[in-house]
């Protein structure tokens, strides 16, 4: 019956938490864009490349004015940029970073392989490099997805819970739940080695195994109260050593993807849900059994102008049985891309049940593509262990930005987005491509 209820309201979120805003024409000619193709069928036109203009034609115009562009050649799958960012959690940051795509083998129907990398540097003292991967064999008969992360990391602790607040109680529960909403920093080394390999068994639809570990040692909190901090009553409550933990375990999943392109779909559904059992006997400091389902949707509005998108997003992580250590407790931006949230530092609201709901509209700005825009708005649920349930209080954000196109070969865009959220949260973020 727990899967019953989550699968209901989850997909009542999805339903009616959709919030965009534009023009009362604009939507009305989208609509009719959109009924159109409908009622007559028609596909999406496929992408005139040569029509779009991204920032390696600003270098060729640049360095080379006056060339024209060979519209034999399709560009490099490649796209390597310095990655300067800035966002609540990690503050200004400094480095560099590249994403590739590239389709495997000749069958047309293959789905784009992606990959990235990144090592930075960040004004909090943040050290953070890894290598991520999303890749489909040939035909889509395999898909492997992981990722490896070395990191010396600063993240700052809200408490747990969904922003209720708790001023009954033990003074441990006032701690995990704070209505003032204090910050506490803590410091620790990390590391993350996953992967997962699926089959595909139907089109589309794949089944999947693999492993993940988490790692954290030297975990120092260096801010105190008298009643302790969030993490080290969580810890006493929960068995946890205070400086160190490992959280290694057994994914099972079943994925089906239709999107028309990993890095930023016009059409599609993508949907994964899957067990994650963590096992003391290799190597987790506890036991524990999650749920986690992530479900997108992409709806292009408009038969001339497909990269005109409503896209719909619901991921959540559910603790079904064991316990966690409190830095892999789900919470805002904790899904893999770690984008979920925008608008709030990362791991503002958590709890052993997590989930956020989100819809963006994405559209062109530009005739040739170069600049797109975006809007977009969240909505996140938690429970605490003082009695607030999931989908009890909802928390909101909302904002907006500019895409840059940086890649048309493998519709890599430069993110920029400024979000807002509630307790006088807000930032810029700024990424390679869509945050789903």
């Amino acid at each position: 019956m727990i899967y019953l209820r989550l699968t209901l309201l989850i997909g009542g979120l999805l339903l009616t938490n959709v919030c965009f805003a534009q023009t009362r024409d604009a939507i009305d000619s989208l609509k009719s864009d959109s009924l159109n193709a409908k009622k007559q069928k028609i596909k999406l036109p496929k992408e005139n490349l040569s029509k779009q203009y991204d920032f390696g034609d600003v270098i060729r115009n640049v360095f080379h004015p006056g060339k024209k562009p060979d519209t034999l050649h399709h560009g490099s799958g490649i796209t390597v940029v310095p990655n300067v960012a800035a966002n609540p959690t990690i503050g200004g940051q400094l480095g560099i970073k590249a994403v590739a795509g590239k389709k495997l083998g000749g069958d047309p129907n293959t789905l784009l392989s992606v990959a990235a990398t990144s090592a930075s540097i960040t004004t909090k003292g943040i050290i953070y490099f890894y290598v991520n991967h999303n890749i489909f064999t040939p035909g889509n008969k395999w898909n492997f997805q992981g990722n490896l992360v070395v990191a010396k990391t600063v993240t700052p602790d809200y408490g747990l819970g969904i922003g209720h607040g708790d001023n009954s109680g033990t003074p441990e529960n006032q701690v995990l739940s704070d209505p003032e909403h204090k910050v506490y920093a803590l410091h620790s080394i990390y590391f993350n080695a996953r992967e997962k390999v699926y089959k595909e068994v139907a089109k589309n639809l794949f089944v999947g195994a693999g492993m993940s570990f988490e790692v954290r040692r030297n975990i120092n909190q260096k801010d105190t109260v008298d009643n302790g901090t969030p993490y080290s009553v969580y810890n006493n409550q929960h068995g946890f050593p205070k400086d160190h933990y490992s959280a290694n375990g057994f994914l099972f999943n079943v994925e089906y993807t239709s999107r028309d392109n990993q890095n930023r779909a016009y059409k599609g559904i993508y949907a994964d849900a899957g067990f994650r059992i963590n096992q003391t006997w290799i190597g987790s400091t506890k036991n524990s059994v999650q749920f986690t389902t992530d479900v997108r949707k992409y709806i292009s509005l408009s038969s001339t102008s497909p990269e005109t998108v409503l896209a719909l997003w619901n991921w959540g992580s559910y603790l079904l049985s064991g316990t966690i250590p409190y830095l892999e407790l789900p919470g805002t931006a904790r899904d893999g891309s770690f984008r979920s949230g925008r608008g709030y530092t990362s791991q503002y609201f958590k709890g052993t049940k997590f989930n956020d709901t989100e819809a963006e509209f994405r559209f062109p700005i530009l005739k040739n593509k170069f600049i797109s825009g975006v809007v977009f708005g969240s909505m996140q649920s938690a429970n605490d262990e003082q009695g607030t349930k999931l989908f009890q209080v909802f928390q909101p954000g909302y904002g907006g930005g500019l895409r840059v196109l940086f890649n048309k070969a493998t519709r890599t865009n430069l993110a920029l987005d400024y979000a807002f959220g509630k307790f006088g949260n807000k930032g810029f973020f700024l990424n390679l491509n869509e945050a789903f």
